[in-house]
């Protein structure tokens, strides 16, 4: 295989011009370095309550019942208010500012989080997390689709996907380290330290989005970019957007566009579904698990289920890279994979009565589900690829109508009261895999359904454009 193949496979396609093989490597680095930061805090900030509660906050604020479960559903709440907003805020405000801003915001809120003296506080503060950590995810999805090619899209959407992943990984890492280290010190609990240790690190971040992040090909101004290279950014994508669809201010035309397509609903349906497939992974289980059977100390709970977001990245990356290495773009077997995977997991784990190591076997392999959200946000912004506007619209309502799903999905199936065995959720895993099959296949069959009228659409209108030039012909000889 030639050294242009092996670049393929790995970073997707090859420019063919120098010049825009120095466009990608740009953005490349400021776009991807900054995402992939701020997604990082966003995670960071986020699963430090999973950690926090297997690590003393539980004891400490004198937590009982599902209030762990409600503290999720109150953050998830605030993430649903927040989505579209946010989402529409970048066709208003630039992302430059916009995205910075809504970091320094939910870093402040982290610091608070350090200081709650009850339950009730942190419900509170992690509502409000929620609205601005909203701003992030379908944000970054929004931005990487228009600047990015199909063929370049799966492989950054993955990078991207990990570096939330791999916040979750480092704050499992960070609370144990937190714990054997600074539990006590200046009479706070470790788990305390863990949110100011969180929001430290998330502040610099932001400062670093509103110097390098370039807004989108049209109205970035970054100083990094020639006028050469914004006129070349513009164009890359130019072919795929449709006159009147491009980046602007929303209006009930664009909403009456949305709606009456299939792509709104296919897509929508399609990860709020599929995205409950990580329900093992993003309720800490595995960590509920073994704080609920005993016999392993802070630091192993907290370490020990890193392995499930470890594999997460793992088939994430593998995954991403695949899609952009075929030709034919395809998504959809990775969302196979996916639901594969959380069956195999969830029959291992309701075999109850099988050795420890099948279910750590479990939960690790569970860890696949991850490998579907950059997927399914990818395809959308390849199914959407030619209405800017409306791509904005669908990325948002995705996870909007995954997190409507999960604010109260937890409380049914993985109610910490149900720690170590989660039963229920077990079946309403296989349940899940199954639909998330259905709805991958009805997505799939009106893509390809859309792509040929669009087909047939434009033989008509070549066969209607010569049969002009050829009346023109006559009138121009007689």
């Amino acid at each position: 295989m030639t050294w242009r193949g092996i670049r393929k496979i790995v970073w997707g396609d090859v420019p063919e011009t120098k010049a825009e093989r120095m466009l990608l490597l740009k953005i490349d680095w400021f776009i991807l370095s900054y995402c992939c930061m701020m997604y990082f805090t966003n995670y960071l900030d986020r699963s430090n309550v999973s950690n926090a509660y297997v690590s003393g906050m539980k004891e400490d604020l004198g937590m009982y019942g599902t209030q762990y479960n409600q503290i999720n559903t109150i953050f998830t709440c605030g993430y649903i208010v927040g989505m579209i907003p946010n989402n529409l805020m970048l066709q208003v405000v630039s992302p430059r500012v916009w995205f910075p801003t809504m970091q320094i915001v939910w870093g402040a809120l982290t610091f608070c989080s350090s200081a709650v003296k009850n339950v009730e506080q942190l419900y509170a503060i992690r509502f409000f997390q929620g609205v601005t950590e909203a701003s992030t995810f379908v944000g970054t999805h929004y931005i990487l689709g228009s600047w990015y090619k199909t063929g370049e899209l799966g492989k950054r959407s993955g990078i991207f996907t990990c570096s939330g992943l791999i916040g979750t990984l480092f704050s499992g890492v960070l609370q144990a380290a937190v714990y054997q280290h600074l539990n006590g010190v200046a009479g706070r609990s470790g788990w305390r330290w863990l949110f100011i240790i969180d929001g430290v690190i998330t502040l610099p971040i932001a400062l670093y989005g509103f110097l390098v992040f370039p807004n989108i090909p049209a109205t970035t101004s970054a100083f990094y970019l020639t006028d050469e290279e914004r006129r070349l950014a513009i164009a890359r994508l130019k072919t795929t957007t449709k006159p009147g669809t491009a980046h602007g201010r929303p209006t009930w035309t664009l909403a009456r566009r949305v709606l009456s397509r299939w792509r709104y609903y296919g897509c929508s349906l399609l990860f709020a579904i599929s995205g409950e497939c990580e329900s093992l992974g993003s309720n800490n289980l595995m960590g509920q698990w073994l704080e609920a059977i005993g016999g392993y100390t802070v630091e192993q709970i907290d370490y020990y289920p890193c392995g499930v977001t470890a594999v997460g990245i793992a088939s994430t990356l593998v995954c991403a890279t695949w899609t952009d290495a075929t030709r034919s773009r395809a998504r959809w077997p990775v969302l196979v994979w996916m639901a594969v995977a959380v069956t195999v997991a969830s029959i291992c784990l309701l075999v109850w009565s099988g050795p420890t190591g099948l279910k750590f076997f479990a939960y690790y392999i569970a860890g696949a589900s991850y490998s579907g959200q950059a997927t399914t946000f990818a395809w959308a912004n390849q199914i959407c690829a030619d209405d800017a506007q409306e791509r904005a619209i669908v990325l948002a309502s995705m996870n909007m109508w995954n997190n409507v799903i999960n604010a109260w999905w937890p409380l049914i199936f993985y109610r910490a009261t149900d720690a170590p065995r989660f039963a229920r959720g077990m079946w309403a895993m296989i349940g899940t895999a199954i639909a998330t099959l259905l709805v991958t296949f009805f997505v799939w069959y009106m893509e390809r359904r859309e792509k040929r009228l669009r087909g047939i659409a434009g033989v008509y209108s070549d066969e209607k454009r010569e049969e002009d030039e050829k009346s023109l012909d006559a009138l121009e000889k007689e």
